[in-house]
């Protein structure tokens, strides 16, 4: 995985609608930022790296659907964490979850495999996606995440995303215990 330098604030070159819908929010809600562009992180390897060079808690970000597809949830949790539905479900009430469709994906927060976001959620203006996050990152300085594309990754603080941004998106958080107790 190679890396650009880590820059501070948005890309001085045009990027996709999508990616420029993100910066605007952030820019909207006076959210500052780095930024690293590289390769397609597809890999939790890649994205050690990228958390390595940001100085940031690199997250799962998974989007999952219940089996009739009618509830969409978006999960951050911390990276290195197995994701175990049998944690997840009984504390959404729900019956078990499986990852959702990547059309639903593009169609709800204009992401695609490997790019979800939280700040997809700027595009869910019906609210039909639940923000599920794992109440371990409430305790982190700073939370990587993609502007809805993985060949960039920015890293901002935990105050601004729970102070500034989710309150901007208009999702209220669940936060859920992801911790396995064996």
């Amino acid at each position: 995985m190679e890396v650009s330098s880590v820059y501070k604030g948005r890309p001085d070159d045009v990027r996709s609608e999508v990616e420029e819908r993100v910066y605007r929010l952030l820019d909207e809600v006076g959210i500052g930022f780095n930024r690293i562009d590289h390769d397609d992180a597809e890999t939790m390897e890649d994205c050690d790296v990228i958390g390595r060079v940001l100085g940031a808690r690199i997250c799962k970000n998974l989007f999952l659907c219940n089996s009739q597809k009618t509830d969409f949830y978006l999960l951050m949790m911390p990276a290195d964490k197995p994701f175990k539905t049998k944690l997840l479900s009984p504390q959404l009430g729900c019956s078990r979850l499986s990852f959702a469709p990547p059309e639903i994906m593009q169609g709800l927060i204009r992401c695609t495999p490997g790019s979800a976001s939280l700040a997809g959620l700027v595009f869910d203006a019906e609210k039909r996606v639940t923000l599920v996050i794992d109440r371990e990152l409430k305790n982190e300085d700073k939370i990587g995440l993609h502007p809805c594309k993985n060949t960039s990754s920015l890293a901002l603080s935990s105050a601004d995303i729970f102070g500034k941004l989710i309150p901007a998106l208009g999702h209220e958080p669940h936060f859920v215990d992801l911790t396995l107790t064996e």
